[in-house]
């Protein structure tokens, strides 16, 4: 539970003379920062105002009651109440957090507004709240509080709430808590980490199980995956992390994951019948994290962790997002567009013991500068530049364009691609020809039907060889021995 909070000093004040100045007479947006339960308290790095909708009205906006006849007295900005698209809202939140490297998040919601009408707003923040907490949930499940700010303009004055997540957020979820400006940025650690991963996910066969689109595989294996790298040891700096001590030490940290020898009993389970093949997943990424200097350095492989699986689901999201075109899944080889997988979303794609030899890329990460020396990111599609990076950053982090300079965006990965093949021998030469892919993806087709009496085919005959091998060295040894026996 958070008792204190603690805001970025230049940028929140930045922040009020720019509301000040403004003639807007409310607006909501995003809290982003840290809560630390280790420290009990929370960190702001920067509040984002939620740009207007695509009918361009704004997402918040102040509504006037009509006074009450028994109440003459009441005066019209003590009935004023705010009015607020929690959708919007909501949805920015999510494609916000896909932007946020470790240690960063979406912690809550700000609304500048007067003292009336923000308390006369309590249920219609309360529900902003949940709409924000819902939308990104996936990408932190271990979010179980948020934080509300009230930029106040009548009496001038800063206040904070703290919001506990449950099933029914309401007025009594809310509680004060401290709030002070501070120095923030200047006291973050960054943490890098280059992980490799390598997922073998099984391809049903028809009539078995529902039908498996990627989309629905890759989630699945990601929420277990999750659970496995929780298991991971850690070193940082070629020191491994024992205790719970801060990072003394300046600079980047390279932090390097170790897991455990476990037996996969997934692996074992691809033996049974009902599976038709394999998607193999693997490649590596790199991740992020960003630490308080007082907070222990266990926290900082925590964030690492978290980060690595939000970057894949966050591929996994916009796959899905350019899928909400295309109603009805289509099965690889259906079709006379099969060959051209750029025509059919990633996320509809089945996988059946029809699919034919296909080459997909999915996003990649690219880092952009942010405030003073820290990053956050982007994914770009395969056809997308940094310009559309730009053009992303400017709509939902509400900068400037002026102070975005495209050179300065860092591609940190190479592209990313999913190679379907039709056979182990696929996979071979084609992994052999996109060597310099960093993050690569296969399909073995596997013990399925025609395929599998292929491979035992191919299996068969390569055994023969040795055998024959050895026929034609003992007949050539024999007709050797007969030429030199009929010279002497």
């Amino acid at each position: 539970m958070v008792k204190a909070v603690v805001g970025e000093d230049t940028r929140l004040t930045s922040i009020e003379d720019r509301l000040s100045h403004s003639a807007v007479p409310a607006e909501v947006g995003l809290v982003i920062g840290k809560l630390s339960s280790v420290l009990d308290r929370g960190f702001v790095f920067d509040l984002i105002p939620t740009p207007s909708n695509d009918d361009r009205e704004p997402a918040c906006s102040v509504l006037e009651t009509k006074d009450d006849k028994r109440k003459p007295s009441k005066s019209k900005s003590e009935s004023s109440s705010l009015s607020i698209d929690s959708d919007w809202v909501a949805e920015h939140a999510r494609q916000v957090s896909r932007m946020l490297l470790g240690g960063m998040k979406v912690v809550g919601i700000y609304v500048w507004a007067s003292d009336a009408a923000f308390k006369n707003s309590t249920m219609i923040l309360c529900q902003a709240i949940k709409g924000v907490t819902d939308a990104i949930r996936h990408l932190d499940p271990s979010l179980d509080e948020a934080l509300l700010i009230h930029i106040c303009y009548s009496p001038r004055r800063w206040s904070c709430r703290t919001c506990l997540l449950s099933s029914s957020i309401t007025s009594s979820s809310l509680r004060p808590c401290d709030f002070k400006l501070g120095r923030v940025l200047s006291s973050l650690q960054r943490f890098k980490c280059s992980y490799s991963f390598n997922f073998r996910l099984p391809i049903y066969r028809e009539g078995e199980s529902t039908v498996q689109t990627f989309t629905d595989i890759l989630r699945r294996e990601l929420a277990i995956h999750a659970k496995e790298l929780k298991s991971a040891n850690a070193m940082v700096d070629g020191d491994l992390v024992h205790n719970d001590e801060p990072c003394n030490t300046d600079g980047e940290h390279e932090v390097e994951l170790l897991f455990p020898f476990m037996k996969d009993s997934r692996t074992e389970a691809l033996t049974a019948k009902n599976i038709t093949g394999i998607l193999l997943f693997g490649g590596s990424l790199f991740s992020y994290a960003y630490l308080n200097m007082k907070e222990p350095v266990s926290q900082a492989i925590t964030d690492i962790k978290a980060d690595i699986i939000r970057s894949l689901q966050s591929r996994l999201d916009i796959i899905c997002d350019e899928a909400e075109q295309d109603v009805n899944p289509k099965d690889v080889g259906d079709d006379e567009d099969a060959n051209d997988m750029s025509k059919i979303p990633i996320s509809k794609l089945i996988f059946k013991s029809s699919t034919k030899v296909c080459h997909l890329r999915l996003p990649r990460r690219v880092l952009i500068p942010w405030l003073a020396d820290m990053y956050i990111c982007d994914y770009l599609q395969p056809f997308e530049s940094h310009e559309v990076v730009k053009e992303r950053w400017i709509e939902l982090m509400s900068m400037e364009h002026s102070s975005i300079d495209a050179s300065k965006i860092s591609e940190v990965e190479t592209e990313t691609s999913l190679l379907i093949a039709e056979s182990m021998w696929d996979v071979i030469s084609h992994a052999t020809s996109a060597s310099n892919f960093r993050l690569e993806g296969n399909v073995e087709r596997t013990m399925g039907g025609d395929e599998s009496k292929r491979t035992s085919n191919a299996a068969g005959n390569a055994s023969n060889v040795p055998i024959l091998v050895g026929i034609l060295v003992l007949l050539l040894s024999i007709v050797i021995g007969f030429m030199l026996y009929q010279s002497d």
